[in-house]
Formats: structure tokens, C-alpha cells, sequence
């Protein structure tokens, strides 16, 4: 895993936004919303690449939708153990504007956390993400929002026109309730996230890295793999073809009967594997039933491990119960 380090910015300037869409904000003048240098960060980050993947093809989309760069919204989900926080998807969410003000869709959240607890049951909403430069007295308010949902959100701005090739162009952080002028106030605090990846999202990470670029004509390891697989397919195919014709020819009588050729082609005939045979079928039916068995083994097993759990857990709280009235009984 590589770590990525966030600056910290106490004076933010104004960045760019869109200000012909009706759907994208105006520029506002930033105040002080960072918390001080000193500072230091409650959690850690560990993000995984389909995050940023999901957030670049949603700007993407949008921009091309409206032909113009605005910024979008849109929720992270994964999984919180103590002060580590593994943020591992993302989805979408829809705004409602009222002037230069924001209003996250609630309806539409909880739709969509309907949605994905159905697929990922063991996923949480963590917090949200937004395209920008830098965060925003709006964001902050997006950010009070949020915390209805969940109680420490966490805030990931990804700044799709940076052209650094040192870093990704991506900072997170999560919000503190500091005394400023003798008022509470919700500040932004920087936080420094890890990469973490499984091997599914390294192949298809490759494969979007390098075949973005089409001017170097390079190909990822994915691409690759399939293009071979595709070349061995259609020359089998064609060969299959040319021995078919032959056999169709020789028996039209277009052309002359070739024993050897046709011994050939039956012993290949015979080499290729009868799905319709009975010793097939038997041996599917016998492997599908040791696949069904193991899963069913795993499944007791679990079920085994939890009742488990729970008799423990039932037997402290009991015995916790016990001596209390056995004191009690004493005591009086």
C-alpha cells in the first residue's frame, strides 16, 4: 500500500466553478474553515482505487451531459473498525439548489442505501465526496447535513482539472467542533489516507491507466489476455471450418476421399469432450453436489460459531445477574 500525504491549508483562496449551469454553484468568498495546524487527525484512511474511479466517470458524465464543468455529490460507503476507516465504494447522490445554497435529496439517499444494502449488507455510509479545489463555507454546510446521517462523516475532494503527476489529486478530511469567537464552529481538519487495493481493482486500475492514453497504442495486461484468448478462438474456429468443408466436399463427391485425413478428423472428433454423455452428466451432478456440500458445511459452521457466541456472551451476562441479586439478597 502506498501512504499519501494531505496538506493542510489554513488560508484557502476562491477556486473555480461553473457559473453558467443552473445546476452548478457561483463562486463564494472563502472564510476560515480549516482547524488550526496543531490539530491532530481522530482516524485513519484506507481507500481503495474503485472510489476514485467511480468519482472521475461521474464528473465525466456530468460534464458531458452538461457540456460545462460543475461540481458533483455523491456518498462513500465502507467499513469502520475503531479509529480505521476503509472506505471501499461509492454512489451518487442528488441535490437540491436554493440560490447558492445545497440540500442533499434525502429521498434519494435512502433509496439508494436501500439499494446498496441489498448487495454490500456489510457496508456503511462514512461520509461523502464532491469535485473541487479545495473545501468551501458551502461545503461546510453540506457537511452539517451529512452528520444527520452519520455522526463523523468524513469529506473526500477530488480536483479532476489538477494536472500533477506527483500526487493524486485528492484530499480528505473530517470535521471538529472548535470555539471561534467564543462560538462553536464546525472546522474541516486535513486527514492522510492509504491505498488499498485487491487484486481485481489492480488488474482493472491498469487496464482504465492504460488504455486512457490511445496515442501510445499500449495495452494493459487484461487487454492483452483477452486479445490472445480471442486469436486462439477464431483459429480454431477456422480451422474447424476448413476440416468441416473437407469432410461436406468429400462426401458431395466434389472432392476425392483421403483416409488418412478422415482418420485424423475422427480421432479428433473423439478427442473432443461429450457433455451429453451419461459418465458426463454423472460426474457434473457428483462435483455440483460436493460444492453444494461445502457451502452448506460453511454455512452450519458459521451458524455453529455464532450460537456459540452467543451462549458465551449469554452465560457472562447471567452469571453478571446472578451475583447482583445474590448481593442484594445479602445486603438485605
Amino acid at each position: 500500500m502506498e501512504r499519501m500525504d494531505v496538506d493542510s491549508e489554513t488560508n484557502l483562496n476562491t477556486s473555480p466553478s461553473c457559473s453558467h449551469h443552473p445546476n452548478c454553484r457561483s463562486a463564494v468568498s472563502y472564510a476560515n474553515i480549516m482547524a488550526g495546524p496543531g490539530t491532530i487527525p481522530s482516524v485513519t484512511v484506507s481507500l481503495h482505487p474503485l472510489v476514485i474511479l467511480n468519482i472521475s466517470e461521474h464528473w465525466t458524465r456530468i460534464r458531458a451531459q452538461a457540456s460545462e464543468i460543475c461540481q458533483v455529490f455523491g456518498a462513500l460507503i465502507g467499513k469502520q473498525t475503531g479509529r480505521n476507516i476503509e472506505v471501499m465504494n461509492s454512489f451518487e447522490l442528488r441535490v437540491d439548489r436554493a440560490g447558492e445554497d445545497v440540500i442533499i435529496n434525502r429521498e434519494y439517499y435512502q433509496t439508494k442505501e436501500a439499494q446498496f444494502k441489498q448487495v454490500f449488507s456489510d457496508l456503511d455510509f462514512i461520509g461523502w465526496y464532491t469535485t473541487d479545489e479545495s473545501p468551501t463555507p458551502l461545503d461546510i454546510e453540506i457537511q452539517k447535513q451529512m452528520s444527520e446521517i452519520n455522526e463523523c462523516p468524513i469529506l473526500l475532494q477530488l480536483n479532476p482539472l489538477s494536472r500533477s503527476v506527483d500526487q493524486l489529486p485528492l484530499k480528505l478530511y473530517e470535521s471538529t467542533i472548535e470555539l471561534v469567537d467564543g462560538e462553536p464552529t464546525m472546522l474541516f481538519v486535513p486527514l492522510t489516507y492509504t491505498l488499498a487495493t485487491e487484486e481485481a481493482e489492480r488488474i482493472g486500475v491498469d487496464h482504465v491507466a492504460r488504455m486512457s492514453t490511445n496515442e501510445t497504442g499500449e495495452k494493459s495486461v487484461v487487454a492483452e489476455h483477452l486479445v490472445a484468448q480471442d486469436s486462439a478462438i477464431k483459429m480454431l474456429n477456422k480451422r474447424i471450418q476448413i476440416v468441416l468443408k473437407y469432410i461436406k466436399d468429400v462426401e458431395s463427391g466434389k472432392l476425392p476421399p483421403n483416409q488418412e485425413i478422415l482418420r485424423d478428423a475422427y480421432a479428433l472428433s473423439h478427442r473432443l469432450p461429450v457433455m451429453k454423455g451419461p459418465a458426463f452428466q454423472e460426474e457434473l451432478y457428483t462435483q455440483c453436489n460436493d460444492v453444494a456440500l461445502i457451502s452448506y458445511l460453511g454455512a452450519m459452521t458459521k451458524g455453529c460459531n455464532d450460537m456459540n457466541h452467543f451462549v458465551n456472551k449469554f452465560n457472562v451476562l447471567y452469571d453478571r445477574q446472578g451475583s447482583g441479586r445474590r448481593a442484594r439478597g445479602l445486603y438485605f
